[in-house]
């Protein structure tokens, strides 16, 4: 079995994840793609939203929405204590499949992530234990909002997007998606929810239909 991991807030999942982690199964032939929900990343500060379980809650809805048994979610990095080190999620996932996989797993990550890659805790020995997949990205679709709506990047992390990602020095070997990522945020999701702005078809519907059930980010503060 060949399968892919997908970190991230999901502060919510949004169809640009779902998209890109049908597109990395399609254009890279993998038979599964594990969306792992974080806990306390050591790189940004998640802002105000759903609380880790209720994130965790919004990926295994989509997953279990989806009969084609191509995603799934695992709530490691949730559950364990302290900073999600991506590190650890890696030995994780290759002790929990042990016998199963065919290969490495494949580790997707955006360009903005990427081009910060070597400030990552243990990033030599994340290549030994991961097949990198790196995904074009673009702010297009960013937006400025306020403190409780962007992420705040931690000790010499820089913003999103503040770094360029360049292919031609990034020193790790890596599988580059053709496609990018549909540039949707979950930043400007969380601001039109809490603006009580038009966002359903920005989500899948059992992530639509549980932020509404659960009334999450509705009452954000905008200021």
């Amino acid at each position: 079995m060949k399968i892919a991991i997908l970190g991230g807030s999901f502060n919510p999942l949004h169809i640009g994840h779902a998209m890109l982690a049908e597109s990395v199964i399609k254009e890279l032939s993998y038979d599964k793609v594990i969306f792992i929900p974080t806990g306390k990343p050591p790189h940004k500060q998640i802002m105000e939203g759903a609380n880790p379980e209720q994130r965790l809650e919004m990926v295994r809805a989509f997953c279990q929405s989806e009969k084609s048994g191509l995603f799934d979610v695992d709530d490691c990095e949730i559950r364990r204590e302290g900073l999600s080190y991506t590190c650890d999620t890696l030995a994780y996932i290759t002790e929990k499949y042990k016998g199963l996989l065919e290969q490495k797993p494949g580790l997707i990550m955006g360009e903005e992530i990427a081009c910060q890659f070597e400030k990552w805790k243990n990033p030599d020995q994340i290549v030994s234990m991961a097949d990198l997949i790196i995904v074009p990205r673009t702010a297009d679709f960013q937006i400025s909002g306020s403190a409780n709506h962007n992420n705040i990047p931690i000790g010499n992390y820089d913003k999103d997007y503040q770094v360029k990602f360049d292919r031609e020095t990034f020193k790790y070997p890596y599988n580059f998606l053709k496609e990018g990522m549909i540039t949707i945020s979950s930043t400007e999701i969380r601001r039109r929810i809490a603006e009580n702005r038009s966002y359903k078809y920005l989500v899948p519907q059992a992530v639509f239909d549980y932020i509404e059930r659960k009334s999450i980010y509705k009452n954000d503060n905008l200021n």
